[in-house]
């Protein structure tokens, strides 16, 4: 996609911000050192550095960091969320200024995590100090919980999970007393991301498979993870200890300038008066992404332009879709009537509603590090 494409098809375009992973550099590093771009990408990590050392109480340079290209780690949890919000904000601001590319003229924003908070800087609903101040206050605290964490990603290989099963199988752990499990993110119909202490995933896939065994799958990952987004915030009384904080923030008193769709609740609920509610729930709340990656499709999306670095799980989520809804059209209705429900909105208003999934492999989607890049090549 060119810059006049992108440029033009702003109107049905979604801008999609990252969160936090284990790997967080991403091309930072090459754009950093960018002839163009450097001075914009040094700006905001100067900037991110010094609020994040005013916060963390210890010296931080991602700068230096990414210069070296230092990945981070989670004892570094605290200068990861500074560099990805910092990135990301440097990604849109070249866009728009050495590009003509004026983002705030998208069709909607949403981020995953971390990418949330971006988003509503970018919508000029708060400022870059105060979105990294929600975080970074509660950063230790993530990164002593998650000692004893482990995520987990539990999906169905036949049929759509019982949610109803699954939060009486998770009632059952918790009760066991023997750590805490909780839903930290819905990826898809089949599939949800868990964080458990201790052995709490494992006694959970025990009481899910008993009765279905080979139909319900948990894959553990190797690596530590904050739990945010989980009930394992609840403990040290994080979510009331960010909430207090928040209240004395100077900024956070106006409506998103272009609409943001909220991973906590999955529609575009942002207003002038709720910005810290929100923010409040989305310290412990499951990232609702399926009903996210749904709502683009039925609003009409055509182009996502992935931003931050090293974007994965949201293209990923996108990806699944569009292979599964390949291979179901193909071997059902076939690839003609597909293309006719895309390029119709008519047929897609008389159809049935979960038609929107159709649309799914049409969508464009634009990595930006990636794009801007090979755009100054």
């Amino acid at each position: 996609m060119d810059v006049d494409q992108l440029r033009d098809g702003l109107a049905t375009t979604a801008i999609a911000l990252r969160g936090y992973n284990v790997h967080n550099l991403g091309r930072s590093q090459e754009l950093l050192e960018h002839d163009t771009y450097g001075p914009r990408m040094a700006d905001w990590l100067g900037q991110g550095s010094e609020i994040a050392a005013d916060l963390l109480k210890r010296p931080v340079d991602l700068v230096s960091q990414v210069k070296s290209g230092t990945d981070t780690t989670l004892e570094s949890y605290g200068e990861a969320i500074a560099m990805i919000v910092s990135v990301e904000l440097a990604q849109l601001e070249i866009l728009r200024e050495d590009f003509d590319v004026d983002y705030t003229g998208c069709q909607l924003a949403f981020g995953y995590s971390l990418g949330e908070i971006t988003a509503l800087v970018a919508a000029g609903t708060i400022s870059f100090a105060d979105a990294l101040a929600v975080p970074l206050l509660v950063s230790e605290d993530c990164v002593v919980l998650s000692e004893g964490v482990t995520l987990g990603v539990l999906f169905s290989r036949e049929e759509t999970i019982d949610r109803q099963e699954v939060d009486r199988a998770l009632i059952i752990v918790n009760q066991q007393d023997h750590g805490v499990v909780g839903i930290s993110a819905e990826l898809s119909p089949n599939t949800l991301l868990l964080m458990g202490q201790s052995d709490t995933l494992e006694r959970l896939r025990d009481i899910l498979c008993e009765d279905k065994p080979r139909h319900v799958v948990l894959r553990k990952n190797k690596e530590s993870w904050p739990p945010l987004h989980s009930p394992i915030m609840w403990q040290r009384n994080v979510p009331n200890r960010s909430a207090q904080a928040m209240l004395t923030i100077s900024s956070g008193n106006a409506a998103p300038s272009f609409p943001v769709l909220s991973l906590v609740t999955g529609g575009m609920d942002y207003t002038e008066s709720n910005c810290r509610e929100m923010l409040h729930r989305w310290i412990d709340h499951p990232q609702l992404l399926w009903d996210v990656v749904y709502e683009t499709l039925k609003l009409g999306v055509e182009t996502v332009v992935h931003i931050g670095p090293g974007p994965n799980i949201i293209p990923s989520t996108y990806q699944r879709l569009a292979t599964d809804v390949k291979a179901y059209v193909e071997s059902t209705i076939g690839m003609r009537l597909l293309s006719a429900v895309v390029q119709r909105p008519w047929m897609q208003m008389v159809m049935p509603d979960r038609t929107a999934l159709l649309r799914a492999p049409a969508i464009e989607h634009v990595i930006l590090e990636d794009w801007l890049l090979e755009a100054s090549a």
